[in-house]
């Protein structure tokens, strides 16, 4: 039993100077961080429904506006960017406007752009005021150059719409989708 004591004496003693120096070790590491920057681009339409009213004297034109947040960085020595818009379903019921095939020629839905400038370079080219909408094909709202950035926040911009008010169209309720395209590159 004595010895056995001593045995286990002898094992707590080591333990008690073995205990700090396997305390006392220490390791470390590096990392290298690595990101690359790539050209971005958002689009959020802050108008869920676009709603075109007339006012003012008999048959004057429908109007109504678009409210957007575009968030964008292009490339610094070659980066392009635009925001673009298509008519990609008609206005429906049929008896009411059309984009098209309008029931009279001259019967248009034109748009005006204001898209306010990226925060931190560069400028904003704003479509031609008017443009003419289409079902056929895309029409421009801005265009953007070589490193253009927008504020963290994104940057705003509007679509002014206007629409023929034809006397030919049927009463009743119409509704037409537009598609807004952002591109960076």
């Amino acid at each position: 039993m004595k010895k056995k004591l001593r045995s286990l004496t002898i094992l707590v003693t080591a333990l008690l100077f073995t205990a700090p120096l396997l305390r006392a070790q220490t390791s470390t590491g590096t990392t290298t961080l690595s990101v690359t920057v790539a050209a971005e681009a958002a689009l959020t339409i802050n108008t869920g429904t676009t709603n075109l009213t007339s006012t003012g004297t008999n048959f004057s034109t429908y109007t109504g506006t678009t409210n957007l947040t575009y968030f964008l960085r292009t490339k610094q020595s070659t980066g392009t960017g635009s925001i673009v818009l298509q008519v990609t379903g008609d206005f429906s019921p049929a008896g009411g406007p059309s984009v098209g095939t309008p029931p009279t020629a001259g019967d248009k839905l034109n748009y005006s752009c204001s898209v306010n400038s990226p925060g931190n370079n560069g400028a904003a080219t704003n479509c031609a005021n008017p443009t003419t909408a289409a079902t056929s094909g895309q029409t421009s709202v801005a265009t953007f150059g070589a490193d253009n950035r927008s504020a963290i926040g994104g940057n705003t911009g509007t679509v002014t719409w206007s629409l023929t008010n034809d006397p030919k169209y049927q009463t009743g309720s119409y509704s037409a989708t537009v598609t807004f395209t952002i591109s960076a590159n």
